[in-house]
């Protein structure tokens, strides 16, 4: 199938909103050891938690936090590494677990803010773009047939085309773009918002305004 596609806008962000929500705070407030958490009004959490945050070593810090979001993937010897690692690299894009980047973006970006920079800054994409099918096309827009569609209009350096050249080029199935991009919303008819991490897709590597978009997918087949 054949999209047209038209690249709106595409731009560098360093913060996701929304992806803490109140419970988060409150919770991390008492992890933190910041006294009655839940008296705190909404418009206070950042506030108060990276002041509860900071009176804690880094690498505490990110303990607990690593604990707090990915105890259900991460053991604790796997969790006592990371929180050190993550003050020397960007794990949320080296992990080879890709499925967990999104949460470790966002608790390292927590990290970045609260220390003033002691843990490396890491970035995200968020893109908005048009795209239209050249044929009637009543299925779902998903994020594999997004990244397939979008091959025509992304340099040839990108990771994502050097790692999942077939993926992106063929019918093969492309598991990995449910975890490579983290977010896609549909705004209003045929228009979409996509939100990747910058390793993935960095804003330069986007070489087409306008183009049409091919996506190969694998006939579903049924047992």
């Amino acid at each position: 199938m054949k999209f047209n596609i038209i690249i709106n806008s595409a731009s560098t962000i360093e913060e996701i909103k929304n992806y803490w929500k109140n419970e988060d705070y409150t919770n991390l407030l008492e992890l933190f050891n910041f006294p009655d958490a839940n008296t705190i009004k909404p418009e206070s959490f950042g506030e108060m938690l990276f002041m509860a945050i900071t009176d804690f070593e880094p690498n505490e810090a990110a303990k607990i936090l690593l604990t707090y979001k990915l105890s259900a993937f991460l053991n604790e010897g796997q969790i006592d590494q990371m929180s050190n690692d993550m003050l020397l690299d960007k794990i949320s894009e080296e992990y080879p677990e890709i499925e967990l980047h999104y949460d470790l973006f966002n608790i390292n970006q927590l990290l970045f803010k609260a220390y003033n920079g002691k843990f490396p800054n890491a970035k995200a994409t968020i893109v908005n773009f048009t795209m239209i099918a050249a044929d009637k096309f009543d299925g779902e827009i998903t994020k594999e047939i997004v990244l397939k569609s979008l091959d025509r209009g992304i340099s040839d350096s990108n990771i994502i085309k050097r790692l999942f050249s077939e993926q992106m080029s063929t019918d093969l199935h492309f598991e990995e773009a449910e975890n490579i991009l983290w977010k896609l919303e549909e705004t209003k008819d045929n228009e979409f918002t996509l939100i990747t991490s910058e390793y993935w897709l960095n804003k330069d590597e986007i070489i087409g305004a306008e183009f049409e978009g091919e996506c190969l997918l694998a006939e579903s087949t049924e047992g």
